[in-house]
């Protein structure tokens, strides 16, 4: 059950949102067309903009320069932040900078000769560029939008030479920085060199040393001595690596081993698993984000990887193991050279003395020294001619050419645009009105605000039932109000009773008369008092004269038989309001009015009195008090409810009973609810005429 209720109050809350869209369907269409125009002549007054693209492949640069470094393999490494970062490079000022010098950009952009400011270029070009990556792959498009075609072109060719310039300008300089870094070291090593070979050649000039077959070969088991040493220092720098390396692998978890083993280690097998699996990542990064991790591929994927990593894991154990046993073999020879040398050298020792000791480590000094420069020397060559071999790291796949076809505006998607945003402006503005708006809009409002029961509902545009004659379609509201006025706590519609209003203008006259019009068709003596002093209008409805009337009566003019007239409606009378005094005290007296009315009704059974609006004027009051009951007519969509509830206040404290209120003039076209209302009896209404006529046929 209370399912069932809240659909219906959910659907009763809908058909309210769309109750405020139709009552307000002019102010919706009215912003609606207003946005589109607007849009139309905004897009038809916007400049063409035309885009042309080049489309560049980038790659990462060389290793730096490393004098020391031996002939190494290095396997290719993926950089997943390269590309982004050469997309801020490509948009950088520097770059866009030399763009506008190289365009002269200030001098085409600017009004009437005048250079514009170098600033001001850059960032109408920086607006006008754009830079994408094409999935997968190390190609980057430059896109520029610009009015003129062939100047869009010429910018994106422009900026793509200046990037790949900017990137050979850079290599080049690092390149020649580290050149001129070494050379420096080669010229600081030649001194260190002349320096080894001054300080032999005075140790044996002052130890009278005699050189036979060259520098140094003093006999042969000096030779012998330093043969050994070279042999022993080699196999102690293969022991140290070795051991050194051992240290680091032990270390390192199997993750992180697995994460710097191309780096630790140049075995193809593990270099070549290393980027697999590296490989597998970036498509597992790709179809995670397409397909999600329970896809097929993406698990094929997984697994691939997990059996990559497993025999990177078993390559790695098999390295450090069998690196295990070439540094106990390493360490085994340097510890057999060791004592080899020491039994050599204390037989040199002996032989010699300590008198050639300080000979034989000058020269293995300088024979040290010999050895970095030559290496350096070796070095400095060979980046030499690296440098002087032609190298890219960006290359232009696809030149930029004009473009014909202007990619803005697009008229139709902002003519599109503008429908939907017209519409929800139009809605939006709608619903702010109708938050404004605290007038009264259905019969639920009468209800809940002021609290009384709703006796009728008026359709607008009704005229009095005397010009649209007793069988109008409209006369049908009126009769529910005569029967629901029977149906009120009263429980008749005999006596007196006063039609009043809030303010001026909300329908009251012609509500009272239709009233009147449709109780004198049913049989009834009605009496129709107009008590409106001040803008009588019921004598006009019935076209006759005003010139005595209720006024008199009041002043004892005249009785009250020879003011009231007949009506050409059969049981309808009627008492005009006569003309108003200029001096009106006292034409009003409670007691006047009570024995006025009182004597009426026992000659009619009902009196209908039309009074002048509540608020602001006192004559209603007095009149409603001296009645059985009272009928407040509110205009639909009007007056603030505010002012309603002030006008029925008043006449409750005098101790008025209301009887009940009509909803007048309601826009039925607006509102669907009030539509089918009206539809219902209009419909009904014909039918029944059309059967009328029938009979009378038959």
């Amino acid at each position: 059950m209370s399912t069932e209720t809240a659909q219906q109050s959910s659907t009763l809350h809908f058909l309210d949102y769309w109750r405020v869209i139709r009552s307000r369907k002019e102010i919706v269409l009215a912003v609606a067309i207003l946005v589109v125009l607007t849009g139309t002549v905004y897009t038809l007054m916007l400049p063409n903009i035309y885009r042309s693209q080049v489309r560049i492949s980038v790659y990462e640069d060389s290793p730096e320069i490393n004098p020391f470094a031996g002939q190494q393999i290095y396997g290719t490494s993926y950089n997943p932040y390269f590309l982004r970062t050469q997309f801020e490079i490509i948009q950088s000022k520097p770059i866009l900078y030399e763009v506008v010098t190289r365009l002269n950009l200030q001098q085409e952009w600017g009004k009437e000769g005048e250079k514009l400011p170098r600033e001001v270029a850059y960032k109408i070009l920086a607006n006008s560029v754009n830079v994408i990556q094409q999935r997968d792959t190390t190609l980057i498009v430059i896109s520029v939008n610009r009015d003129n075609p062939d100047e869009a072109a010429d910018i994106a060719n422009e900026l793509a030479e200046v990037y790949r310039d900017s990137r050979l300008d850079v290599a080049l300089r690092d390149a020649k920085g580290a050149i001129d870094k070494i050379e420096q070291a080669v010229k600081d090593q030649l001194l260190r060199v002349e320096d080894a070979e001054d300080k032999v050649q005075n140790l044996r000039t002052t130890l009278d040393i005699a050189v036979m077959g060259g520098e140094g070969s003093i006999d042969v088991d000096e030779i012998r001595l330093q043969q050994m040493e070279g042999d022993r220092l080699a196999a102690q720098s293969e022991m140290l690596d070795k051991e050194s390396l051992i240290k680091t692998l032990e270390s390192l978890k199997d993750e992180d081993l697995i994460e710097q083993a191309s780096y630790i280690t140049f075995d193809q097998i593990v270099v070549s698993t290393v980027q697999q699996i590296q490989d597998i990542d970036v498509q597992l990064s790709s179809l995670d984000a397409d397909f999600g991790v329970n896809h097929p591929e993406v698990k094929r994927y997984a697994l691939q990887k997990s059996k990559l990593e497993e025999t990177l894991k078993q390559r790695l154990r098999a390295l450090r193991n069998g690196l295990q046993t070439d540094y106990i073999l390493a360490k085994s020879r340097f510890e057999s050279l060791d004592k080899a040398l020491a039994g050599v050298r204390s037989t040199s020792i002996e032989s010699q003395g300590e008198k050639y000791r300080p000979f034989r480590i000058a020269l293995a000094e300088l024979e040290t020294e010999r050895f970095i420069y030559n290496q350096l020397m070796s070095k400095h060559r060979q980046e030499i001619i690296t440098l002087e071999v032609p190298g890219n790291p960006v290359e232009i796949i696809d030149v930029a050419e004009p473009n014909r076809r202007p990619v803005s505006p697009n008229l139709f998607m902002n003519v599109l645009l503008s429908i939907f945003v017209g519409l929800g402006a139009g809605v939006g503005l709608a619903y702010f009105i109708e938050y404004l708006d605290t007038s009264i809009k259905t019969a639920d409002d009468v209800e809940r605000i002021l609290g009384l029961p709703v006796l009728g509902l008026i359709p607008q545009k009704v005229r009095p039932l005397i010009e649209e004659g007793p069988d109008s379609e409209h006369a049908e509201a009126y009769r529910v109000l005569r029967t629901n006025l029977a149906f009120t706590e009263g429980g008749a519609t005999h006596g007196a009773f006063s039609v009043l209003s809030g303010g001026a203008g909300e329908g009251k006259s012609t509500t009272v008369f239709n009233l009147a019009f449709v109780c004198a068709q049913q049989g009834e003596k009605v009496l129709l008092v107009d008590a409106d002093l001040r803008r009588p209008v019921q004598h006009t409805i019935l076209g006759v004269s005003n010139r005595f009337g209720l006024t008199n009566v009041l002043l004892r003019d005249v009785p009250v038989e020879e003011a009231i007239k007949a009506t050409s409606v059969p049981n309808l009378h009627f008492l005009p309001s006569g003309r108003l005094p200029r001096t009106s005290l006292g034409v009003l007296d409670p007691k006047r009015i009570g024995e006025l009315i009182a004597s009426l009704k026992t000659k009619y059974d009902v009196v209908l009195i039309d009074t002048p609006p509540l608020v602001g004027i006192s004559d209603s009051s007095i009149i409603a008090k001296e009645t059985d009951g009272a009928i407040i007519v509110v205009q639909y969509r009007k007056y603030p409810r505010e002012m309603l509830m002030k006008a029925k206040h008043m006449i409750e404290a005098l101790g008025v009973s209301v009887v009940g209120a009509v909803l007048n003039n309601i826009n039925v076209m607006r509102d669907d609810y009030y539509y089918y209302y009206h539809s219902y009896y209009s419909d009904y209404y014909h039918s029944s005429q059309s059967d009328v006529m029938s009979d009378d046929n038959v």
